[in-house]
């Protein structure tokens, strides 16, 4: 194990709890920002990958679905207005 293993996986934890006031809030960044976001660290994670830096890889999937999770309430949002 890499010792950038850990510090990007830490890194990407603390990300994740960042989001959780956004997620359980009303107020959502932009549909195309969450996307976006979502997307670069997929292939972030795919890049951890080939390096077998695997808790990083996971965390950056993890972190995505956060992304992703944002972009569908803000689409549930528009849907309602």
């Amino acid at each position: 194990m890499q010792w950038q293993d850990w510090i990007f996986t830490l890194g990407q934890a603390i990300f994740v709890i960042a989001l959780i006031p956004t997620i359980k809030g009303k107020s959502k960044p932009a549909l195309s920002t969450s996307l976006v976001t979502g997307a670069i660290l997929i292939a972030f994670a795919l890049s951890y990958l080939t390096l077998k830096l695997w808790f990083s890889a996971i965390a950056s999937i993890v972190i995505s679905g956060a992304w992703f999770l944002l972009a569908f309430q803000k689409s549930q949002q528009t849907k309602k207005k």
